[in-house]
């Protein structure tokens, strides 16, 4: 599942090539203009209704030094991480994670801000890494490190939406430490689901009451 995803976020980008950029204003807006590099969608959009932007952000990216670096972390981090949790529960952190950068991008962002990419949902993996390792008992010294540095970065450089960074990474760590740390029951798989319907339900309510706010 986690290749899966690599494969459909460098496939989205080769196809944006192929079709040209044209075809990406139509899907998502004016992507060859002003950017902020991460997940966001274009937030005046979303205010009209367009709530899918605040998905198909997370598979957009603005370049290929973006496209690769989010890529190389998630080949690196995402095949250990469906080991731990099955695929499933993997496929749901992941996406979980991107629309929780997208929301919290959406609640914080001016409403003219347009951005891309799945470190939304990459910073979420950061986050449900350290816990799932912290379960086991493992070291989390080199997650730790890795986060830090990556969060200097995200504050240090203005190009990069700060707010969907955060909103992956607080959604990532809540979701992984109820599938994580569920006591073990007959019944664990169940609240495993209604933990990550809540998290989802908690997002899409912040969204409608963030259009709402907006004048949507």
């Amino acid at each position: 599942m986690s290749i899966g995803f690599v494969v459909a976020n460098v496939g989205v980008f080769l196809l944006g090539l192929l079709l040209g950029q044209d075809a990406l204003r139509l899907d998502y807006g004016n992507i060859t203009g002003p950017v902020r590099l991460e997940q966001g969608g274009d937030v005046a959009g979303v205010a009209t209704g367009e709530y899918y932007r605040l998905g198909t952000a997370a598979f957009l990216h603005a370049g290929v030094l973006h496209l690769v670096l989010n890529m190389v972390a998630l080949a690196s981090l995402g095949p250990a991480l469906e080991a731990a949790l099955g695929r499933l529960r993997f496929a749901a952190l992941y996406v979980l994670s991107a629309l929780g950068g997208s929301v919290t991008a959406f609640l914080l962002a001016p409403a003219d801000t347009l951005s891309v990419g799945a470190s939304g949902a990459i910073f979420g993996l950061f986050g449900a890494y350290y816990v799932v390792v912290r379960r086991m008992g493992g070291s989390t010294g080199s997650i730790v490190g890795l986060l830090a540095v990556n969060l200097v970065i995200t504050f240090a450089l203005p190009f990069i939406d700060w707010r969907a960074h955060l909103g992956g990474l607080v959604t990532g760590t809540v979701l992984a430490a109820a599938l994580a740390y569920l006591p073990r029951s007959p019944r664990r798989g169940l609240l495993q689901a209604l933990a990550c319907a809540a998290v989802a339900g908690l997002l899409v309510v912040l969204a409608v009451l963030r259009r709402g706010a907006l004048g949507g």
